[in-house]
């Protein structure tokens, strides 16, 4: 990956951070290592700031039109062509029992683990660069991905000022093949359910789930 990285410029200081960034939690477990996780978290705060910077900058949408553009380009499926683009699926460290089910919700993890890596070695400037280097010929070409439901609901509840949460209230399942049940709450009531094979897959249909019924 590193190797893959420096076509774009990029040279990674702190190997090690990156190995993180690529590695599964089924490998985790079984190696006794840290998994991408906590860098997704951050990665993905990356990724939105600097596609919402380029919206605005670029564009004269109206807040409601950009953020409903910038959750296309920063949906699972958008993440998951934009990792594939630089082949980083051959990159991810699965356990034994995932090494089949490297599905579109790990790749598009590990996609925003790496943002968060290249920002912490090598700033903002970089990863920004490298962000529109693979974004940008996607929303120029009009590329059509599904919905972030939860940056949709999100910003329907924001309008009435309500609070929003998502309860996970089950996990079942071995380590390698997990099911996340997810409830989303407005104000403390249920609005939405969801399932999936991670969290973030399961929060999203619980999103789907809730907006749909809002709009009804």
């Amino acid at each position: 990956m590193k190797e893959k990285l420096k076509k774009y410029g990029i040279t990674i200081q702190n190997e090690t951070l990156l190995q993180t960034a690529l590695t599964h939690s089924s490998f985790s477990n079984e190696h006794k290592t840290d998994n991408y996780e906590r860098l997704e978290f951050l990665g993905d705060a990356v990724l939105e700031l600097v596609t919402s910077e380029y919206l605005f900058l670029n564009t004269s949408y109206k807040e409601g039109d950009m953020s409903k553009i910038r959750a296309s380009y920063v949906c699972e499926e958008a993440l998951d062509a934009y990792a594939k683009d630089i082949e980083l699926e051959k990159y991810i460290l699965v356990g034994h029992g995932q090494e089949k089910d490297i599905n579109g919700t790990i790749i598009a993890d590990v996609f925003e683990s790496v943002l968060a890596v290249i920002y912490l070695d090598c700033g903002l400037e970089v990863v920004k660069k490298f962000i529109l280097e693979i974004i940008v010929p996607y929303i120029e070409k009009h590329v059509q991905f599904k919905y972030d439901y939860k940056s949709l609901l999100q910003e329907m509840v924001q309008t009435d000022k309500k609070s929003l949460e998502y309860v996970l209230i089950s996990e079942t399942g071995p380590a390698h093949k997990k099911v996340f049940t997810v409830e989303v709450q407005i104000d403390g009531m249920i609005y939405g359910k969801g399932m999936g094979g991670s969290k973030k897959e399961a929060e999203q249909r619980a999103a789907k789930d809730a907006y749909q019924k809002s709009c009804k």
